[in-house]
């Protein structure tokens, strides 16, 4: 199954999750999972967004409580459909993810319970600790691009199928 037919097939609107990618000139800030899903992995912040909150204000909320700063300015850049249709528990775990770059932000980032987070400048992202997909598309935002994509991941997490956009608005 590709994701074309998998996307014609779903009963449920995808739930909506938020990434913050912290930039200082040729530096990202990334952040260690401690918890939950995606424990051992580099990633951005964030979240889901919840019931009647924006993903802006999910966004921010999410930075605020995962590393201690206040975002401001964020930028949309990227919307990418997850779709994981078989996982450990035979239930799909599918969601789209707004991802927004900020450049400015109240406060210094600190660890907390869930996240532990590190600068790292753009030539040694740990892609080799990430989720397959990152080293797809974080060089092309991190190049000035916006992006819409699709990846469909199998139940060992292994890209299985992708679509993948340049845009001029997200």
């Amino acid at each position: 199954m590709n994701i074309k037919e998998y996307e014609a097939a779903l009963n449920e609107p995808l739930r909506h999750v938020t990434l913050t990618l912290l930039l200082d000139n040729n530096r990202i800030l990334l952040a260690m999972k401690k918890r939950g899903f995606g424990v051992g992995k580099w990633n951005g912040v964030g979240g889901k967004t919840d019931l009647g909150e924006s993903d802006l204000d999910a966004a921010i909320r999410e930075t605020e409580e995962e590393i201690g700063v206040t975002p401001e300015n964020l930028e949309k850049v990227c919307v990418i459909n997850f779709y994981h249709p078989q996982n450990l528990d035979g239930k799909g775990l599918n969601q789209q993810v707004h991802v927004f770059i900020v450049r400015d932000w109240i406060g210094d980032p600190i660890e907390t319970e869930e996240m532990k987070p590190q600068w790292f400048i753009f030539d040694d992202i740990p892609y080799k600790d990430m989720w397959w997909d990152d080293e797809i598309w974080f060089p092309i935002i991190l190049s000035g691009s916006k992006v819409k994509a699709s990846f469909m991941f199998d139940e060992n997490e292994n890209i299985i199928d992708q679509i993948l956009e340049i845009v001029d608005e997200v």
